[in-house]
């Protein structure tokens, strides 16, 4: 990606290339231009509106003139025969039956304490 930075002299330039260096998955930063205003980065997973936002927080009004795919115009990648991706297969978890629980189901009796004749002999 290539950003436009506004930057006065070789301290603010020296200070946009730490920010762009500094941040994460960049692989490196380079001063691009006839004045030296662009700072041209290359990396994977840039985040280019935090590189951007950071840029106008410590050094000064800065642009994101453009941004390429990774790779890049610069690079080619050889492609070597693709290996075809394992077929895929489900594999069920063996069968284990302390998983299911049974679960015991009170059962209920009606008992007659009584009986034929009343336990009280007064009735």
């Amino acid at each position: 990606m290539v950003l436009k930075v506004s930057m006065n002299g070789d301290k603010s330039r020296s200070k946009a290339l730490k920010i762009a260096v500094g941040l994460s998955g960049v692989e490196s930063a380079s001063l691009k231009g006839d004045d030296k205003s662009q700072i041209e980065v290359t990396g994977d997973g840039v985040d280019a509106v935090k590189l951007t936002s950071q840029l106008r927080k410590s050094v000064g009004f800065a642009e994101l003139v453009s941004v390429s795919a990774a790779g890049g115009e610069k690079k080619e990648e050889k492609k070597d025969d693709p290996k075809p991706e394992p077929p895929f297969y489900y594999v069920s978890p063996p069968f284990n039956p302390s998983y299911h629980y049974y679960q015991a189901v009170p059962s209920y009796e009606y008992v007659d304490n009584y009986g034929p004749s009343p336990p009280c002999s007064i009735l």
